[in-house]
C-alpha cells in the first residue's frame, strides 16, 4: 500500500488525531501490514504484548476465557480501531485473546520500532502516551458507570463528536446510544441497575417505537426507507440484539426522558447503519425528527412501562403456578398425616398435614386471578397524548393507528385512554399492581413464617416437618442447620411491601399534568417482580419439593394435645370433655390416655374418631 493512503488511514484513528503531518510520516514509516485469516488469532491471552494493532480492513473479536475454558466475547473492533496499545508501554502480557472474524488487514508497530520513532522526534511520545491516557481513562469511566457492561472497558476509544443543548460531546464510537444518553449515564450513576437489566422494558421501548414508525408512515411522515430501517431495528432489538446499549440508570430524573432518549438513539444509530450511514450522521435519521416523531416521553415512556408489565407479570404468575404444582403434590403426599392445627400458637383442633399444604395452593392460586385482574388495568395508554394530554404535535389519526400497529405487534387488547390529559398524569393503575404484588409477598411471607415454625427444632421445637439441609447454619454452634430458603423469602417480602410503599409515595407526589417519579414506580415494580420469580423458584426448587414429615411425632402431637378434646365433644359432650381437658392439663396426662383409662370409649371407637377421614371434615348426622 502506498505511504499516502496509509497516512490518510491513520489520520483517523485515536492514537494519532494530535500528530502533525511529518510525525504521521514518520508513525507510517514504522509501519507494517499483515493480513489475518478468519478464525486467526492476533493474540493470546497471557502471552507478551509485543505490537500495537490498527484495524485497515475486517472485524477482530476480544475474548477472554474463564476457569473452566469458556469464551466471554468482550468486544468488537473494525477499521480504524486499535487494540494492544499497552505493548507500547511494556510487555506485560495480553489480558485478553483477539481473532479475526473475517478476513482482517492490519498495520502492526512494535515497541522497539516505536522507541526509535520518538528518540527521532521526542514530541510524538508525548502526544501518543497523551491519548492513551485518555482512552484508558474514557474505557475505565464507562466501564465504571456500566458495571453490568463488562465489555465496556475493551472499547476501542474511538469516539465520534455529537452535541445537543449543552455543547459537543465524545462519545464511544462502537455504542449506538447517543450524547444525551451519554449525558444520563454520568448524571444519574444512582442503583447500578441500568435499563438492559430487564428485558422485557427494553423490548417493550422497541414496540412502541416500532408502532410509532409505522403510524407516522401511514399518514405519510415518515418515507419507507426510514420506516423499514427503523422497523428493522426495533425487531432486531426485540430479538434480543442492542440491548447492552441500553446504559441509563433505572432511577433517573426527567420523568423517563433520558429512557425515552436511550431508545430513540440507539433505534436511529442502528438505522443508519442499516441505511448504510455511520452513527451519528443524524440529518438521514435523526433520534427526536424521526424515531420520536409524533412522540413525547410522556406517553411512549408509560406506554412501554405498560406493555414490559404485561409481559413480566405472564412469567410471575407462570413461576406461581409452579409453585401451585408443587404444594398441591405435597398435600396429596401429606393426605394422611394427622397433626394439631393451631391458633393463635395454642392447640386447636386436629387435621392433615395436606389441609395445611392444600390451603397454601389455594390461597396462590388466588393470587393469580387478582395479578391477572390488575394488570388488565395496563392495556388502556395513551399514546398521541405527546406533552400533557393535548395532542400537540401529534396529526389527527395518529393516535387511533398506533393503537391498530400496538395491537397487531403484542396481540393486546390494547385500548386508547378516553381522556388523554387524565391519562398523562394518572399513575393509579401502577399502584393498583404494586398492591396485588404485595399481597403475593404478604402471603408468601405468611407460608415461609409457617415453615420455620413446623420445622423449628428438630429437639426443642414443633418439629413436625424438615425442610431441606441447604448449609450449615452457624459459625460457632455445630451440628445447626437454619431454614435459609424461607428466611431469604421473607425478606424478599420485606423489600416488595417497601417497594410498594415507594410506589404509594411516587403516585402521591405527582403534581399538575405529569407525575416525574414514574421512574421510582417503574423500578420499584420491576424489582418486585424480579426478587419474586427469583423468590419463588429458588422456594419451590430448594425447599418445597424437598419437605418431609414427621409422620408419628404429629400423631404424638395430637394424642397429646388438650386440643383433641374438640374432636370427642360431639360423641362425650361439652360437660365431660371440659373436665378431661382439666383432668389432663392440670396432671399432665394425654386426652387420648385419658379416655380410655375411663373407658369412656374403646381403642377402636377412638381410633375412628381420630381418623383422617373422620377428622377433618363435617360430621355426619347420627
Amino acid at each position: 500500500m502506498e505511504k499516502g493512503q496509509i497516512i490518510e488511514f491513520i489520520k483517523k484513528i485515536e492514537l494519532f488525531k494530535e500528530l502533525a503531518d511529518d510525525e504521521l510520516q514518520l508513525v507510517a514509516s514504522g509501519l507494517q501490514e499483515k493480513v489475518y485469516e478468519k478464525g486467526e488469532l492476533l493474540f493470546r491471552e497471557n502471552n507478551p504484548r509485543k505490537e500495537l494493532y490498527l484495524i485497515y480492513d475486517g472485524e477482530v473479536e476480544l475474548f477472554k476465557k474463564n476457569p473452566y475454558g469458556e469464551e466471554n466475547r468482550l468486544s468488537f473492533f473494525s477499521k480504524y480501531d486499535f487494540l494492544a496499545e499497552g505493548s507500547l508501554v511494556d510487555d506485560s502480557p495480553h489480558s485478553t485473546s483477539a481473532r479475526a472474524l473475517l478476513k482482517t488487514k492490519v498495520f502492526l508497530i512494535n515497541r522497539d520500532k516505536f522507541t526509535e520513532i520518538i528518540k527521532t522526534k521526542g514530541e510524538i511520545s508525548l502526544k501518543i502516551y497523551s491519548q492513551i491516557s485518555r482512552v484508558i481513562s474514557r474505557r475505565m469511566r464507562h466501564a465504571n458507570i456500566r458495571g453490568s457492561d463488562v465489555g465496556a472497558q475493551y472499547d476501542s476509544g474511538r469516539t465520534r463528536i455529537e452535541h445537543d443543548l449543552l455543547g459537543d460531546r465524545d462519545v464511544p464510537f462502537e455504542r449506538y446510544y447517543g450524547v444525551q444518553t451519554l449525558r444520563a449515564t454520568e448524571n444519574f450513576n444512582i442503583s447500578g441497575v441500568t435499563l438492559n437489566f430487564y428485558p422485557d422494558l427494553v423490548n417493550a421501548l422497541a414496540i412502541v417505537k416500532m408502532a410509532a414508525a409505522k403510524a407516522n408512515h401511514d399518514l405519510g411522515l415518515l418515507s419507507k426507507p426510514i420506516t423499514d430501517a427503523i422497523v428493522q431495528s426495533c425487531n432486531e432489538i426485540i430479538n434480543g440484539k442492542l440491548h447492552t446499549h441500553f446504559v441509563v440508570d433505572m432511577i433517573q430524573g426527567g420523568a423517563g426522558t433520558s429512557t425515552n432518549m436511550n431508545a430513540n438513539e440507539v433505534i436511529a444509530n442502528r438505522a443508519l447503519a442499516i441505511l448504510g450511514y455511520e452513527k451519528g450522521e443524524y440529518k438521514y435519521c435523526h433520534p427526536n425528527n424521526h424515531v420520536n416523531l409524533s412522540q413525547s416521553t410522556n406517553d411512549a415512556y408509560p406506554t412501554s412501562i405498560k406493555l414490559a408489565l404485561i409481559n413480566s407479570n405472564k412469567k410471575l404468575i407462570d413461576v406461581l403456578k409452579i409453585l401451585i404444582k408443587s404444594l398441591r403434590q405435597k398435600a396429596d403426599e401429606f393426605s394422611n398425616i394427622i397433626k394439631m392445627g393451631r391458633t393463635q400458637l395454642q392447640d386447636a383442633v386436629p387435621m392433615t398435614l395436606g389441609q395445611s399444604f392444600e390451603a397454601y395452593a389455594v390461597t396462590f392460586e388466588e393470587e393469580v386471578d387478582r395479578l391477572e385482574e390488575n394488570v388488565s388495568l395496563f392495556l388502556e395508554v395513551n399514546m398521541g397524548a405527546t406533552a400533557i394530554g393535548t395532542g400537540i404535535n401529534a396529526p389527527d389519526g395518529y393516535s387511533e393507528k398506533c393503537i391498530h400497529h400496538l395491537k397487531a405487534i403484542t396481540g393486546f387488547d390494547i385500548k386508547l385512554a378516553l381522556n388523554l390529559v387524565e391519562a398523562t398524569q394518572d399513575t393509579g393503575a401502577f399502584v393498583m399492581y404494586s398492591s396485588a404484588v404485595k399481597r403475593l409477598a404478604v402471603k408468601l411471607s405468611k407460608m415461609c413464617n409457617d415453615l420455620r415454625l413446623l420445622s423449628s427444632g428438630p429437639r426443642a421445637g414443633l418439629n413436625e416437618i424438615n425442610l431441606p439441609p441447604m448449609q450449615p447454619g452457624s459459625s460457632i454452634m455445630p451440628g445447626k442447620v437454619n431454614p435459609v430458603i424461607p428466611e431469604v423469602v421473607n425478606q424478599i417480602a420485606f423489600k416488595v411491601i417497601g417497594n410498594d410503599f415507594t410506589v404509594t409515595l411516587a403516585a402521591e407526589a405527582g403534581q399538575l399534568e405529569l407525575n416525574v417519579f414514574e421512574p421510582v414506580i417503574v423500578q420499584s415494580l420491576f424489582e418486585s417482580i424480579e426478587m419474586l420469580k427469583n423468590g419463588i423458584e429458588t422456594l419451590v426448587h430448594k425447599c418445597i419439593e424437598g419437605i418431609t414429615a414427621n409422620k408419628e411425632y404429629c400423631r404424638l402431637l395430637v394424642e397429646n394435645s388438650i386440643g383433641l378434646v374438640t374432636a370427642l365433644n360431639p360423641v362425650l359432650g361439652y360437660e365431660t370433655s371440659t373436665a378431661l381437658a382439666k383432668e389432663a392439663l392440670e396432671n399432665n396426662r394425654g386426652v387420648y390416655d385419658l379416655v380410655l383409662e375411663k373407658k369412656l370409649l374403646s381403642k377402636e371407637e377412638l381410633d375412628k374418631i381420630l381418623s383422617p377421614e373422620n377428622m377433618i371434615k363435617p360430621n355426619k348426622p347420627s
